[in-house]
């Protein structure tokens, strides 16, 4: 009987915290999985979900705020995400929130990430669709990288082929690095242009010294000196009695040329008038005149 009795007792005991295992594990899960809290859902549409399952957490602000309830193909190119959310985040979830696909780490599960949105916008209501933002797919992620590589490749190439014909060439930078006699010519081109800029630089010192500046001085006021002295040779000329009446003649074929453009002046401005006056006549002409009769 004591036998019985202690084999009883240990069953009912491993019975009991089996029970109690049970009921802890089904709680943390329903917790987890938001069985138990006060929830609201939401829903959003992608082209590819990239192998979102049911279960997978819904991240917001880096928080899990909830799982993915059910992912449900609606045509070969849409497919409905639902997504069940604790009731305390929803204040936080604006109308212009956007959903996107992740990864939890290089190689963790898929991660379905919302995004907060505007603060002005009006929070989210149950059963919303809300905007979602598509996923990088790692095709693309790698076709990229092919092509970045092909193209590095193709660069090597040509850097190859370059250095090929520098080594090889006949062309002028592949003399210049390559030929001797070249490279001194092109040197004595250079220390002659050095030649010629020394020798203006002197040049230009001279000028500042005052050595050509005094000359030019000199140059100038003996050009005053010879305009003033034929000045007053001209006032001299003038009153000379031979060459008083080549003056006097001259003067008067200056005045009567004056007063020959004065007068084509004064007939070109006639013709002005003239062609203005017609042309007001002319418009006159065309515009009909209406006569008014009045009466009682």
């Amino acid at each position: 009987m004591r036998k019985e009795s202690g084999f009883s007792l240990k069953l009912g005991v491993f019975v009991t915290l089996g029970l109690v295992l049970f009921i802890a594990t089904i709680y943390f899960v329903g917790k987890q999985k938001n069985i138990f809290g006060n929830t609201f859902h939401l829903n959003a549409k992608f082209k590819t979900v990239n192998g979102l399952k049911v279960g997978n957490n819904v991240r917001f602000s880096g928080i899990n705020i909830g799982n993915v309830n059910e992912v449900e193909l609606l045509t070969d190119t849409s497919v409905m995400v639902d997504l069940v959310i604790r009731k305390k985040y929803q204040e936080f979830i604006k109308s212009d929130a956007r959903a996107s696909i992740g990864s939890d780490g290089l190689m963790g599960d898929k991660v379905l990430t919302i995004s907060p949105g505007t603060s002005d916008k009006t929070p989210v209501k149950n059963g919303d669709v809300i905007l979602t933002k598509n996923a990088i797919e790692m095709e693309d992620v790698m076709l990229s990288a092919k092509t970045s590589v092909d193209n590095a490749g193709v660069i090597t190439a040509q850097l190859a082929e370059f250095t090929t014909k520098m080594n090889t060439g006949n062309g002028a930078l592949s003399k210049l690095i390559s030929d001797e006699e070249f490279s001194n010519s092109l040197q004595n081109t250079l220390v002659n242009l050095q030649t010629a800029s020394h020798e203006f630089a002197l040049f230009t010192a001279k000028i500042n010294s005052g050595g050509l500046s005094e000359s030019l001085d000199t140059t100038m006021r003996n050009i005053q000196g010879a305009t003033k002295g034929l000045n007053e040779n001209m006032e001299a000329a003038k009153s000379n009695i031979l060459l008083k009446g080549f003056f006097n003649k001259k003067k008067k074929a200056d005045a009567k040329k004056a007063a020959e453009l004065k007068k084509e002046e004064d007939k070109r401005k006639k013709q002005e008038l003239k062609n203005a006056e017609d042309s007001i006549k002319n418009i006159k002409a065309l515009v009909p005149v209406k006569k008014v009769t009045g009466g009682l």
